[in-house]
């Protein structure tokens, strides 16, 4: 297991590499053609150059959640943690979740203890269910879960918390009176305003946006959508379209296609799911509009960072899956160990205005920053 000391330093290190590449973008944006310039993009799509740099950022939350993992350690020293089961159950077998499993796995180490990760492969409702319902089988000691659907999970997180298994809800908050523990993952209405703040950026604050999304319903897309949506007040940007692809990669692509041959004056998709930014950035390209219908997206699909360097993409708003899979590992130790008031005690410093979120931090990747970040990926063992 990682002492205290090294946990700080792993996370301190992006404290101070925040501030180089800080310092590195704002060199960038004085330089005419310099990575995170897409009025290159513009000029090579035959589109009018526009002299805009998005600003990129990729502190996260880390320096804090570190700090709560060095306290959450503590807690647990001389502990017996040996008959501690957990499980980690996602909503969608896609590449976004690696890292998250990479967390987890990670978290999982450190403390000693057993657990497994799960996800259904098409993100399918019963599937998730069912998953969860073999797992309690297996005799779990604690869940961390991003539901697919907040009504259907509210039944099978009664049955957990009655048989004394915390839960932990990552990814996608629940209500209240779901009953899950705690939240770890990212204020969703934060990124969605990123989001919006970048789409404006990249317009120059007018123009037509189609969304592209998985679901219209789950609560992380309803708050990404809504912050987005309110980033644009005041500006001369409309949502001209909100579509749903009902988690389907293929139908993403059908939608971005058919808004973009149907209606000439979209000139910006945002694509909130992480297979919905490479279905945009193919989708312009196809029609040969690389650089004129600007792209914001939600996370770091490989795809997308292809799309990221080669300018077909503006910029990506990024959540940290690692972080929500490697702390909540900690927490799912915590509660189960210690008890839900005496870890929320330590988890409180730590949490959202709201009181109820432990917030996993909220990036933005744009050509200017994103070397950094697959650095930053290769340093957790993930890319």
């Amino acid at each position: 297991m990682r002492d205290a000391r090294k946990a700080l330093a792993r996370h301190g290190r992006w404290g101070a590499a925040a501030v180089t590449l800080a310092v590195a973008l704002s060199a960038t944006a004085c330089s005419k053609s310099g990575a995170g310039d897409s009025s290159a993009a513009d000029a090579a799509s035959g589109g009018s150059p526009a002299a805009v740099t998005i600003k990129g950022d990729i502190a996260f939350n880390d320096a804090n959640l570190a700090k709560l993992d060095a306290a959450l350690k503590a807690a647990l020293a001389g502990k017996d943690l040996s008959k501690l089961h957990e499980a980690m159950v996602v909503n969608v077998a896609v590449d976004y979740w690696n890292a998250g499993k990479s967390g987890f796995t990670k978290g999982l180490a450190d403390l000693g203890v057993k657990g497994v990760y799960q996800a259904p492969a098409n993100g399918r409702l019963d599937q998730q269910l069912s998953l969860i319902q073999t797992l309690r089988g297996q005799g779990i000691t604690g869940l961390s879960v991003s539901a697919i659907d907040p009504t259907a999970i509210k039944a099978p997180i009664a049955s957990a918390k009655s048989a004394g298994i915390p839960v932990l809800a990552i990814d996608s908050p629940l209500p209240p009176e779901d009953g899950a523990d705690l939240y770890l993952g990212t204020p969703n209405y934060q990124a969605g305003q990123k989001a919006g703040e970048a789409m404006k950026q990249a317009l120059g604050g007018k123009g037509q946006v189609v969304v592209l999304v998985g679901s219209l319903t789950t609560s992380n897309a309803v708050e990404r959508i809504q912050g987005f949506e309110d980033a644009l007040k005041g500006t001369g940007i409309k949502v001209a379209q909100k579509l749903s692809d009902g988690m389907d990669a293929a139908k993403a692509l059908t939608n971005a296609q058919t808004a973009i041959q149907t209606n000439p004056n979209i000139n910006g998709l945002y694509g909130v799911y992480s297979y919905d930014g490479p279905s945009a950035g193919q989708a312009v390209q196809a029609a040969g509009k690389s650089g004129r219908v600007k792209i914001i997206s939600d996370d770091s699909d490989p795809q997308t960072l292809k799309f990221i360097k080669s300018g077909v993409i503006q910029a990506t708003v990024l959540q940290q899956p690692y972080q929500q899979g490697y702390t909540g590992a900690y927490l799912l130790a915590a509660f189960k160990v210690l008890g839900k008031e005496a870890t929320l005690r330590i988890v409180k410093p730590y949490l959202e205005s709201d009181g109820t979120t432990l917030s996993s931090g909220v990036g933005l990747v744009t050509q200017a920053n994103l070397a950094a970040y697959q650095t930053k990926l290769t340093d957790l063992g993930i890319g």
